[in-house]
């Protein structure tokens, strides 16, 4: 049975680098939000236009009109789940799948709403990344497209940093530098490696 450990942080804490040296380390990674994006354009632009007519342009879901459609309101964000997770959780199953017929015994779940969605639940293990608040808002703040209140209104849907650190198995402080990163990702992988023969 392949291990399952679960990635996550809070926007800006730097859990997209951290995926990527797992890549480096030969461990294969499924990006969650890359599937959502991949579905957008594909099996579930129809059931969400369906439910929110005028989000989907040219057979795409337009995530702008998409976030207009919901406009913070929680019975919306909902039902948008109850459309999307399904689809995200097949095509999850389906990496699993295909990491472990390529002899992999390992497998990082890149999920940015870990444990607001309940994904933890199906993980072996979860590792979290921090960064201190005040760096986390530069980061962010220096985004493309970004603005306060944005950054305010995606935080609101993030269970608070303090508790995802609080329910982790590890925890990776991304303010150290790339170098300290990768050399802790390398400590994980070796106090994980006796519980993955």
């Amino acid at each position: 049975m392949i291990f399952r450990l679960g990635l996550t942080g809070s926007i800006g804490s730097g859990k997209t680098t951290t995926a990527g040296l797992f890549r480096e380390f030969g461990v294969p990674v499924h990006d969650a939000d890359a599937s959502v994006h991949a579905l957008y354009r594909a099996e579930a632009a129809a059931p969400i236009e369906a439910v929110f007519p005028g989000t989907v342009v040219d057979g795409v879901v337009d995530r702008k009109r998409l976030t207009e459609a919901l406009a913070g309101r929680k019975e919306r964000f909902k039902l948008l789940e109850s459309i999307v997770h399904p689809l995200v959780r097949s095509v999850e199953e389906q990496a699993i799948a295909k990491a472990e017929r390529s002899g992999h015994r390992m497998i990082v779940l890149d999920i940015p709403l870990l444990f607001e969605s309940g994904a933890d639940k199906r993980c072996d293990a979860v590792f979290v990344t921090h960064i201190d608040a005040g760096e986390q808002k530069r980061r962010v703040l220096a985004r493309p497209g970004m603005n306060e209140a944005l950054f305010h209104a995606i935080l609101a849907r993030q269970i608070p940093d303090r508790e995802k650190c609080r329910r982790a198995h590890a925890i990776l402080d991304t303010g150290n530098g790339l170098a300290a990163a990768r050399s802790e990702v390398a400590a994980l992988l070796r106090a994980l490696a006796p519980r993955l023969n």
